[in-house]
Formats: structure tokens, sequence, C-alpha cells
């Protein structure tokens, strides 16, 4: 079997590869341009060497037409993109064209090269928008409140519509958040843990955050990649929701954090209204009932879990600098 990943310098896309390589397959990743690449993550997973790159450039036709030509893949996994909701309201547009043009590009040369290839699309728990405290599920109506959430949105309906009118098999993974110790600083969840390791070092700079009181579904970004494997062996291509079932607060996961290395969290850390962004859900819980009974998936990490996992990671990291 042969897979090819599209954002495979991601957390996921490293992920995913280990777990395809792991399965036997030949994985073929894309970046834009693997000349310059760092490919850090596939690096730390120790398996760079055994993944073969292609440059590729998603919003052109032309670039992921040939690279599908070229690595003749059974499988494809469309994992990207631009990939923070923040960083959305400050480049809408490119977040759009990287996600939608990106996905129907993909879309298109699959239905135009006629082969049975399976296609992967990460969608996002953004889309479902504030759900009122409901665990959202499969039939959930979307409400993007960003332009991430409208453009991983725009993907989504592109998958289903050349699902049903072209008969690909092509699945979205509406996956719940999922953290990893690959998550660059700039999620708020590693920018967390780096901080309470810091401090514990001797560190007398403060975390500074934003609004703390909102909930999320965490969970294990290794197991979620599983489940994205899963849903292209299926007879036929559907959506899932992917998420533990479980809410808390970001309080919650900064006061885990700093008990991991012994300290009070509010003693270290500050609030400021200029990280808040324009617009934000209140709460994100998913109702992962449908992928337990179809394909058999179950998360075993939940927060807590992912906290000390991430902060074990982190000292080890941060020891060997």
């Amino acid at each position: 079997m042969k897979a090819l990943i599209c954002g495979i310098s991601g957390q996921d896309g490293a992920y995913l590869a280990r777990l395809l390589l792991d399965k036997g397959y030949e994985v073929f990743g894309t970046s834009r341009d693997t000349q310059v690449g760092r490919f850090t993550n596939l690096s730390r997973l120790g398996i760079l060497p055994h993944v073969r790159l292609e440059s590729m450039a998603t919003n052109d036709f032309r670039s992921v037409l040939n690279v599908l030509r070229r690595t003749d893949p059974q499988e494809v996994y469309n994992l990207a993109g631009q990939s923070s909701v923040g960083l959305s309201f400050e480049q809408p547009v490119e977040t759009l064209e990287s996600m939608a043009l990106g996905t129907v590009n993909l879309l298109e040369a699959i239905r135009f090269l006629e082969r049975p290839i399976r296609f992967y699309s990460a969608g996002s728990s953004e889309c479902f928008g504030d759900t009122g405290g409901y665990a959202a599920n499969e039939r959930t109506a979307f409400h993007p409140r960003s332009p991430y959430a409208v453009a991983k949105s725009t993907a989504h309906w592109l998958v289903a519509n050349y699902r049903e009118a072209y008969g690909l098999h092509a699945s979205t993974g509406i996956l719940f958040n999922h953290e990893s110790p690959l998550r660059p600083e700039r999620f708020v969840t590693k920018k967390i843990v780096k901080a309470a390791v810091r401090i514990a070092a001797g560190d007398r700079t403060n975390l500074t955050l934003g609004n703390i009181q909102i909930k999320r579904d965490w969970g294990w970004a290794p197991e979620y990649v599983d489940a994205m494997w899963r849903m292209l062996q299926q007879p036929t291509g559907s959506d899932f929701v992917i998420a533990t079932g479980e809410s808390n607060t970001l309080e919650s996961f900064v006061e885990a954090a700093f008990a991991c290395v012994g300290l009070d969290w509010r003693e270290h850390t500050e609030l400021s209204e200029m990280l808040m962004r324009p617009s934000d859900l209140n709460q994100g819980l998913g109702d992962p009932s449908r992928a337990r009974e179809i394909l058999g998936w179950a998360p075993t990490y939940r927060m807590k879990e992912v906290v000390e996992a991430m902060v074990d990671a982190e000292r080890i990291e941060s020891a060997d600098l």
C-alpha cells in the first residue's frame, strides 16, 4: 500500500506517517518546497529517512495532478493548510485558499485520474461553533465563527459533494482538539506546558493568557490519526466526529499543567484582554459514538493524561537543551 500525506510536516502528519509506516505502507509526504523544509517533527519521531518527500502546492492543480500521477497512492490524506484559528483572523484569504482550493484540487485530480484512490480530509470541530453545551455529532448543524472554521466548513461540503456526485471514497474527520508534544508554541496548550516547565526550572516570567473559561474537548493526537486511517478502511466514505466526549476549561488545563511540576498556577499566571479573539467558542464537546460503533475507535487519553504526557515530554526536551 502507498499513501500520500499532504501536510506531513505538521503534528498530525508526522504521527500519521509513523502509524502508516508501522503498518507496512510506503509513505509519501508533501511540502510546498522540500528543499527548504525542516521536517522537524519527522526527525523527532525518527522516521524522516523512511518517508519519500515531494514538493507540491495544493493551490496549484497541475502540481497536485503531477504528484498524484508520480506517486500513484491508494490513499491520500489531506492535512495541509493554515492550522491556527487565531491566525485566521489575521490571514483570512490565505486560510480560505489553502483549505478550500487545496481540497477541491485534490478531489478534482482524483476524479480526473479515475483511479480507486481513497481520500481523507481533515475537518474541524470549529465548524460547529457554539453548541450550547450539547455534544456535537455528525448531524449537528455547522455555525462557523472564524475564518478558519468557514474554510474548514467549505472543505467539508466539497468532500461531501464529490462523494455524492462522483462516487469517490472520500471522508472527513471532524476532529475536536487533540494535542501532543509536537504542537508548535503558537497553540495555547503547548504555550502553557512550556511555561509551566520553564517556571518550575526557575524562570520568573509569568504566563499570560486570554479567556481561560472556554471549554474544550481535548484528546491525544497519536490516537486521533488512527481514526483517520480507520475511516479509509471502510467500504465507503463517510464523515465521523472524533472526540473524547469530555469537556474541560482552559483554566483546568493550566491548573493540571502547573500541578504536574508542583506549582500553583494562580501564582504564575496573568490574564490579558489583548489575547482575546474577536469571537470564540464558549464550549467544545464532541460525541464520538458513531466512530466507536462503526470504526471500532475509542480514545484512552483524556485531558489529564494529555497534560501529563506533554509535561513529561517537555521536561525531557528541556533537559536535553
